[in-house]
């Protein structure tokens, strides 16, 4: 095996080392990869398998070795935090990298500070525990503009979501007729939902959806259309019916063609969001301050809702799927939001380049600015921890402060 580091310091190639531990860090990457490798540049990929990480992986072509599982209860979980740093040390000392990149990161930061490699690490949310053990080890911390943290002087900021490194209009265009050939009717009404596990490191302390909200939300939808629904734990006999139709990597094909989103997941709500597909998400996290993405998403473009009161989420749900004029509204704001962001897999594959010591390819010189023509001027955010002149849509009720929704507020 060749381990020889890249030429580094404006050379032509580098050797990157991606970490992925969850399936929404696969589509993040996906491109980014294809890009670097094409370039000429070598790229190792190593997986810590949750949920249809690993399946996503292989369903792209994309080799990569499982270095260890995720766990589900709390000594199951910083177990395998221990596994998995040490197997990444011994791959990344084996596989001698230019760059370490993750999202998240609390793995890439302590092996490459106790490798002395430079680490990108891409963080989106706020408030979680595990970012300060990261942060003070990562060289390079990219986040969407608004994230009201400071990660100090390797700080950076872009125009953009996650979601839009695999969901930029440049990256991804739906296919209906690929829905078709699983059984999906695109031209039917239809929803999708999703429930997730709560199990991540990241998630201790937080909760989704009540087994009563979720039989509420989905036997409401069930009324209007046809429901699909994906989870990460078992799906109860009784919504057997409504188990997720397609494979894994076609859910933004079924999100981009829904009628409307609805669950407890961070990520699918925004991936609904920026493909404007209305959404409506509930959980712990969106009965307090809530992280800066989502009040983004709400209060300046009107394209996700979320609501701490199960109750509350699921009037809002129904108002949406009976307003005739929701689909050309949702249209409309995802306009504004592509008019105000950049396509984030070139700011990945640049700021990469930069890192590692590489030129970046031809046409991606200027993307680690990372900032769109107009821009998300979010710079700035109010005391509630909201953006500064947000511009949200009038369809919505006024969306309650703190956690008092989460004592079931009406609004």
């Amino acid at each position: 095996m060749d381990t020889t580091r890249g030429a580094g310091a404006g050379g032509t190639t580098m050797r990157v080392m991606v970490a992925v531990q969850h399936p929404a860090h696969v589509h993040f990457y996906r491109h980014a990869i294809d890009e670097l490798r094409s370039a000429g540049h070598t790229v190792r990929v190593v997986a810590r398998a949750k949920d249809v990480a690993t399946e996503l992986l292989a369903s792209h072509g994309i080799d990569h070795e499982e270095l260890a599982r995720a766990g589900r209860t709390l000594p199951g979980l910083a177990l395998g935090q221990l596994q998995y740093e040490a197997r990444l040390l011994a791959r990344a000392r084996s596989f001698r990298p230019d760059v370490l990149t993750a999202i998240g990161g609390l793995s890439v930061a302590h092996v490459g500070w106790l490798l002395d490699v430079p680490s990108v690490v891409f963080i989106d949310n706020e408030g979680v525990a595990s970012t300060r053990a990261t942060t003070p080890f990562a060289d390079v911390v990219c986040t969407p503009r608004g994230i009201r943290d400071d990660y100090g002087d390797g700080h950076r900021r872009y125009d953009g979501y996650h979601e839009l490194a695999y969901l930029h209009p440049d990256r991804f265009q739906p296919d209906p007729d690929r829905l078709r050939a699983f059984g999906v009717d695109p031209d039917e009404r239809y929803f999708v939902c999703r429930f997730v596990g709560w199990g991540a490191h990241h998630d201790v302390g937080e909760s989704g959806l009540s087994r009563e909200g979720t039989t509420a939300l989905v036997e409401s939808l069930d009324e209007r259309g046809e429901v699909y629904i994906t989870t990460e734990g078992p799906l109860p006999d009784r919504f057997e019916r409504h188990r997720l139709p397609v494979p894994a990597d076609l859910v933004h094909d079924l999100l981009a063609g829904a009628d409307l989103y609805a669950g407890d997941s961070q990520t699918m709500a925004t991936e609904a969001a920026v493909l404007g597909t209305p959404a409506v998400r509930s959980n712990s996290f969106a009965a307090g301050t809530d992280m800066s993405n989502f009040v983004n998403l709400e209060t300046r473009y009107g394209l996700l809702y979320s609501r701490g009161d199960e109750r509350a989420a699921l009037r809002l749900v129904e108002r949406l799927a009976d307003d005739p004029d929701t689909d050309e509204r949702w249209a409309e704001r995802r306009e504004r939001l592509l008019a105000d962001t950049v396509d984030v897999t070139s700011y990945v594959v640049a700021t990469l380049c930069e890192v590692g010591g590489a030129a970046p390819p031809a046409g991606m010189e200027q993307a680690t600015d990372g900032r769109a023509a107009d821009g998300l001027a979010v710079d700035e955010q109010s005391d509630e921890g909201r953006p500064s002149g947000a511009t949200g849509g009038d369809d919505a009720p006024e969306r309650p402060a703190g956690r008092a929704d989460a004592a079931g507020g009406d609004d």
